[in-house]
């Protein structure tokens, strides 16, 4: 199938006047039409700051250091902010975490949704009402011509997102950046959420990045999964590939981690240790002062190594086996 996205070597870093802290490190990624690529991770594990630098959304003092952005053949690095203006939004959308990101406090709904459809469409002002309308019913917002009339102020949270969500899907993109926005919604608008985005992928071919530490999210959800750990790709295949048969230790550990139905008064599984400060890297392997299977093989850096087609590790001491 078409590579929506291609993502080679991408390095982004945020400098001060004593170091560099490299939040994103030789991350390269690849998205198909009409496919969902889940990014999970712990908080600060890199997975916004890679779907910020995808969208040309990184400020100083961040910037992107390296590697190459291709969506639809085009490298995206280094396009000006003319250039980004015909892009986001309509072939490229994203969903921030924080609704508030998307929404100006002081504009109504309509407002808002109605210029996001003419910034890129030539259609009249009832037609782009229309679009908005349309869109809110879509991701579950009742009475959506009152919720057109309100101030974003006068929603909850969880509709906010919902209006967030309804602007990212107005123009049908090619591709869009998902950073954890159900992570507000209940479990029953969540599920409506996922399914329309699941429609819109197998519908439009739209491919589909999203980043959430939410496993139960992505193997319900995504084709494939990448897992980051300190700015790096640490293991990456078919999503039941990966959560059945992890062979990172880290990603065992993510696994192992999600409380099981049932268990009730015992100690939940943990990784131990702190993820590293990311101006303050280990010489070696990112995992291994938190890895029990460590060895002094870890003391250099280990490569992303293809295992099958399709399926990479970034371990010197890869794991076999189902998770028990």
């Amino acid at each position: 199938m078409t590579a929506v996205l291609s993502v080679e070597a991408l390095s982004t870093s945020f400098f001060t006047e004593q170091d560099e802290a490299k939040a994103v490190d030789g991350v390269s990624l690849t998205v198909e039409a009409g496919k969902v690529l889940g990014l999970v991770g712990e908080s600060g594990s890199g997975k916004t700051v890679t779907g910020f630098s995808i969208m040309g959304l990184v400020d100083p003092p961040g910037r992107v250091t390296g590697g190459r952005i291709l969506f639809e053949g085009r490298d995206l690095a280094g396009l000006s902010e003319r250039d980004w203006r015909t892009i986001r939004g309509r072939r490229i959308a994203m969903i921030f975490q924080d609704p508030m990101m998307t929404l100006n406090p002081v504009l109504r709904i309509d407002t808002q949704m109605i210029e996001a459809v003419r910034a890129h469409d030539r259609v009249d002002r009832q037609t782009a009402w229309e679009r908005s309308r349309d869109a809110l019913g879509k991701v579950g917002i009742p009475a959506a011509e009152e919720r057109l009339r309100s101030y974003p102020h006068q929603l909850s949270g969880g509709m906010r997102q919902r209006v967030a969500i309804a602007i990212a899907l107005l123009h049908d993109p090619a591709l869009v950046i998902a950073d954890e926005p159900t992570t507000a919604l209940d479990v029953t608008i969540q599920g409506q959420i996922l399914a329309e985005v699941q429609k819109l992928c197998r519908n439009t071919g739209t491919a589909l990045v999203w980043i959430t530490h939410d496993l139960a999210v992505v193997s319900g959800l995504a084709d494939r999964v990448a897992v980051m750990y300190a700015g790096r790709i640490v293991e990456e295949g078919d999503v039941n590939d990966v959560l059945d048969h992890p062979r990172h230790p880290y990603t065992r550990g993510l696994i192992a981690s999600v409380p099981e139905p049932g268990l009730r008064g015992g100690r939940l599984p943990q990784i131990t240790g702190r993820a590293p400060q990311l101006n303050n890297m280990p010489k070696g392997c990112a995992f291994a002062p938190r890895c029990s299977f460590a060895s002094g093989m870890c003391d250099d850096k280990p490569s992303l190594t293809s295992l099958s087609p399709g399926r990479a590790v970034r371990c010197f001491h890869p794991q076999d086996g189902a998770m028990a």
